[in-house]
């Protein structure tokens, strides 16, 4: 345990922080797992709605630094991937 008054109040920032990070990276795993399941059930309408839906959460959790630029343009390609060869079959 810290005993240096400035070490404390960064382990309770950072506790925060990691909420605060969970909570974001959470919302787009749960849109992502939305968009595969419609996917998944060959529905084109939910699938046309979810995709832009889960590329603007993306992008909301890459602008507020819980993910790496590169991740989020990973993920969004690869929804990307999976929406065209969708809508072309």
């Amino acid at each position: 345990m810290a005993n240096i008054k400035s070490a404390k109040k960064r382990i309770l920032v950072t506790e925060k922080k990691e909420l605060q990070n969970k909570m974001v990276i959470s919302e787009m795993k749960t849109a992502i797992k939305k968009f595969n399941a419609a996917i998944e059930k060959g529905d084109k309408e939910s699938a046309a709605i979810l995709f832009p839906a889960a590329i603007s959460i993306i992008d909301s959790t890459c602008a507020k630094g819980s993910i790496h630029k590169n991740n989020a343009d990973r993920k969004k390609s690869a929804l990307a991937k999976k929406y065209n060869a969708f809508q072309n079959a």
